[in-house]
């Protein structure tokens, strides 16, 4: 059933409206145990969620329109492979990437022995290279989710990644990017990984085309030793020189694609032993999301935060705030994570919504972005929840660095919630103001993957509950078929037919 038309989603907006006066500061002076009940531990993540804007009664009732929704079916049959993307008839199965080997039986058994024959040669060669001094210098070259992954993961582990190795990360087609990336290497001593899977990505192939062409001008000629294509196009690979390519599937999305040989670069950096480590804790957290009741199930109830927070309340927007800097591209993989896969605005069966959908996630690593927009999140007109995430034990030995960066998330959450009175006005902090705290105990290829499943099957719930397909993107299609028409104006000049603003846009660029 439609979230919109279950007896739940009634009760919810009843009781958002009794809920308007209420004040978190009040809540934890009526409950002395409202910290321990609306807090969690799940596989390596530990998770506050008594700054939010909930009470028991509301946590109950959002497990009502889960149930009603059909989330644990659902959830059910993406495990069991059904095809749930029902706009491109596949199954979603990213899942299966970090499950162990041999572990399942029927009809997932072969596509399991796939992705382990896979995982193995791609593991084989990063050790290969990991050992290959010659190499020093290593260039993804991808887009959407065959960067923002890898190189996420790659920043995040970084005091876990082999020295003597740098990696780099092109995604942009704006050719300054490429050009600075390659001012500072030698082509002897560079591996370039190809990350399409159709390897016909246009911002994807214009990037690949022009490496290939600097890597020729730099004396280079043993194309098949110094590029690598993450792609399921070998003809289309091997026409470009490259012998060695690694596949994967249509079920894997390419936000979702970390896990699969798009996460090479993360391989060669942290080794194979690394590699499992993080599908390991991404399984662990798989585990806990297909069996952990709902109440205890902490994915559950992070989503089911975010509809509460999105229909009810009106927050329109989550702000992410890692205070790790290895994890300062955290906020940018979850922006694609959540508003590509929950940016919808029909249902699964193509029927127009009514209610909104995805929230707009922003953010910065703490401490920079106190410094920069929390004026807004304390002061500003607008109640944005925040996501805090700590790591309690560092993997430096400066002196109090630590314990100053961990003194300071915890008193922004702080003050969040508690504001301050000031007669002046200028100086006045409503506080109430909503905030998520997840803390690893160290941040580790293990942690990191039980973090990111995290926010995978998050993502999965919200998505669920509003009906939508979390698992096709439409939307970034068009851009890219105009795209192809205005580039062949640009050449031509010919404007007959656009718009007034583009067709002037046209001419004042080719002038």
């Amino acid at each position: 059933m439609r979230c919109d038309q279950t007896a739940a989603w009634k009760h919810l907006q009843h009781h958002a409206q009794a809920f308007q006066g209420f004040d978190l500061r009040a809540a934890f002076t009526a409950d002395a145990g409202r910290a321990e009940s609306l807090s969690q531990t799940a596989p390596y993540v530990f998770a506050d969620l008594s700054k939010n804007h909930v009470d028991a009664a509301t946590e109950v009732l959002l497990q009502a329109l889960a149930q009603q929704t059909g989330l644990e079916a659902h959830r059910d049959a993406m495990f069991r492979g059904e095809h749930i993307n029902v706009s491109e008839d596949r199954a979603v199965m990213h899942w299966l990437l970090r499950q162990p080997a041999g572990s399942l039986n029927g009809d997932l058994a072969a596509p399991l022995a796939q992705v382990h024959d896979t995982l193995n040669a791609m593991l084989a060669y990063a050790e290969a290279l990991r050992a290959d001094a010659q190499i020093t210098d290593v260039v993804n070259i991808g887009i959407g989710g065959s960067d923002l992954g890898p190189q996420m993961a790659v920043l995040a582990l970084h005091d876990y990644a082999l020295p003597g190795k740098r990696f780099h990360f092109v995604s942009n087609v704006d050719g300054h990017e490429l050009a600075g990336v390659l001012k500072g290497l030698n082509a002897e001593s560079t591996l370039f990984l190809i990350a399409s899977k159709t390897f016909t990505t246009i911002e994807t192939m214009t990037n690949a085309h022009s490496a290939l062409q600097w890597f020729k001008a730099q004396g280079g000629n043993d194309v098949a030793r110094h590029f690598a294509a993450l792609t399921t196009n070998v003809a289309a690979a091997a026409e470009f020189g490259i012998s060695t390519t690694f596949g994967f599937w249509d079920w894997v999305g390419g936000r979702y694609s970390l896990w699969s040989a798009i996460g090479l670069p993360v391989a060669i950096a942290i080794g194979a032993a690394g590699f499992k480590d993080l599908l390991a804790g991404a399984h662990a957290m798989d585990q806990h999301f297909q069996t952990a009741p709902l109440g205890q199930n902490l994915p559950v109830r992070l989503g089911l935060l975010d509809v509460w927070y999105r229909n009810f309340l009106h927050y329109t927007s989550r702000s992410i705030a890692p205070y790790h800097s290895a994890l300062r591209r955290l906020p940018a993989y979850l922006q694609q994570l959540e508003m590509e896969s929950n940016g919808k605005r029909v249902d699964r069966n193509g029927q127009a919504l009514n209610y909104g959908t995805s929230p707009v996630l922003w953010g910065e690593p703490g401490t920079n972005g106190q410094h920069a927009y929390f004026q807004m999140l304390h002061q500003g007109t607008d109640i944005v929840p925040m996501e805090f995430m700590a790591v309690k034990t560092p993997t430096h030995n400066l002196k109090d660095h630590h314990e100053l960066l961990l003194a300071n998330v915890i008193a922004q959450a702080q003050a969040l919630m508690l504001g301050k009175q000031d007669a002046g006005g200028h100086r006045h902090f409503t506080g109430n103001r909503p905030s998520t705290f997840l803390l690893l105990d160290e941040l580790t290829p293990t942690s990191l993957g039980a973090l990111i499943a995290l926010q995978e099957h998050r993502v999965f719930v919200s998505g669920s509950v509003w009906g939508i397909n979390s698992f096709d993107q439409w939307g970034v299609e068009l851009g890219k078929v105009l795209a192809k028409d205005i580039h062949a104006r640009m050449v031509s000049g010919d404007a007959a037919g656009l718009d007034a603003s583009t067709a002037s846009l046209l001419r004042r660029i080719r002038a």
